[in-house]
């Protein structure tokens, strides 16, 4: 379990430095430039192409996973490529935006399709009565990885900026370790020929029967779409963010780190707080409580005019960020049914990078057309959190977790 929580502490550390702070900024404003949104235009494919492939490879890697027993290789490969890109991010100057393009993508896709492999673990470790506790401190962990990377980067960022992208490859590198190897490893029948080409079209087709046996579990199909959305919302926001606070308000690359140090000390401090609620009080609860927040910090960072405000909004966004993402991945561990856990989970994944694929787009696509406005382009995007709201309160479950939930669909 600890070990489990370690990877948590080291894929933080890589999305706090490239994709949420360090190098989004540098990318959009000094390698592309946004004078007229262009930059957020880049830096939203980025995103989006990263996770589009993650989206479409995640069936079949994870049929061969489970069929070949090499979910923790898989993870390990993974976790390298995106060390590997982050490091050669030392490589990207002003004007190689394309070269810069490509690593956001390798990094980003690589960090990314790991995290599905390590998702896959949760309900293995403990049983579901705990899911919600370790799910919350798992992200806990990570926004104590997110503060630490950001506390060692902060010295470099003005004047070196090359050094922060090798000490985040050095944090995610090293503190992956004790994951790959003690987590539990995976168990193959030595009689099993696994052929690659019918394992993915085998995995395909499951994808589709897996879409097709939703329906005979409304809850879980809703909760499932309310999900797209609001992961959709988070995942846009946390990658825009520092972009957003660089053109819109004036932050400088030190003041971003400090912004967002103090964003991950507040979502370590709201996941642990909430974590025991969403066991005794269920994570539909927590949901709808953290997603009204969402919607309200959306409008307001709309609305800010100064630096303070700007921190003072971001400060309460960290204080629902940990809660929304432990509650979500607690809600789906309530809805499946039994002997479906590990379908259903590698689908829940394929759902969340297949939602981030939107926002990110739009995000940018918005602040292109209006010629740079990202107060419009954030304000498109709080509609996710609203459709994910209206979604998660029409499900009739997500009651506390001491009794299994999933029962009675919408």
């Amino acid at each position: 379990m600890l070990a489990w929580l370690a990877y948590d502490f080291a894929n933080s550390a890589f999305v706090a430095v490239v994709p949420a702070t360090v190098y989004a900024k540098y990318y959009a404003l000094q390698v592309v430039g946004n004078d007229c949104g262009q930059g957020d235009l880049w830096w939203g494919w980025a995103v989006t192409t990263a996770m589009a492939l993650v989206a479409l490879t995640a069936p079949p890697l994870g049929a061969i996973a489970d069929r070949a027993g090499v979910r923790r290789r898989l993870l390990g490969v993974f976790t390298y490529v995106s060390v590997i890109a982050t490091g050669l991010l030392v490589t990207v100057d002003p004007g190689d935006v394309l070269w810069g393009w490509a690593l956001a993508v390798v990094a980003i896709g690589g960090a990314e399709a790991a995290f599905v492999h390590y998702n896959a673990y949760l309900p293995t470790l403990v049983p579901l009565d705990r899911q919600g506790r370790l799910s919350a401190y798992g992200f806990a962990v990570g926004y104590l990885g997110s503060a630490v990377a950001l506390g060692a980067t902060l010295p470099f960022v003005l004047n070196r900026i090359s050094i922060a992208f090798l000490i985040t490859a050095a944090l995610f590198g090293v503190f992956a370790i004790p994951a790959l190897a003690y987590l539990p490893p995976d168990r193959r029948n030595p009689g099993t020929r696994v052929g690659i080409a019918a394992t993915i079209r085998d995995a395909l087709a499951q994808t589709r029967s897996t879409i097709h046996s939703t329906r005979d579990h409304p809850a879980l199909r809703r909760f499932l779409l309310g999900y797209f959305f609001f992961a959709d919302g988070v995942n846009t926001v946390v990658f825009f963010s520092a972009i957003f606070a660089a053109h819109t308000l004036g932050f400088n690359t030190a003041q971003i780190i400090q912004l967002y140090f103090a964003v991950q000390l507040s979502a370590l401090l709201g996941a642990w707080a909430w974590a025991r609620t969403i066991d005794t009080r269920g994570p539909k609860v927590v949901l709808q409580v953290t997603l009204l927040q969402w919607c309200g910090v959306v409008v307001a960072a709309c609305l800010v005019q100064t630096k303070l405000q700007f921190f003072v909004v971001s400060v309460l966004a960290g204080t629902g960020l940990g809660a929304v993402q432990a509650a979500s991945r607690t809600f789906m561990a309530t809805l499946i049914p039994r002997g479906q856990e590990a379908e259903l989970f590698g689908f829940y994944a394929l759902c969340g990078r297949a939602a981030s694929i939107c926002g990110p787009l739009i995000f940018g696509t918005a602040s292109r057309l209006s010629g740079g406005n990202q107060r419009i382009a954030i304000l498109v995007v709080g509609v996710f959190f609203l459709v994910g709201l209206v979604a998660v309160s029409g499900i009739r479950a997500g009651g506390p977790t001491g009794a299994r939930a999933g029962g009675p669909g919408a």
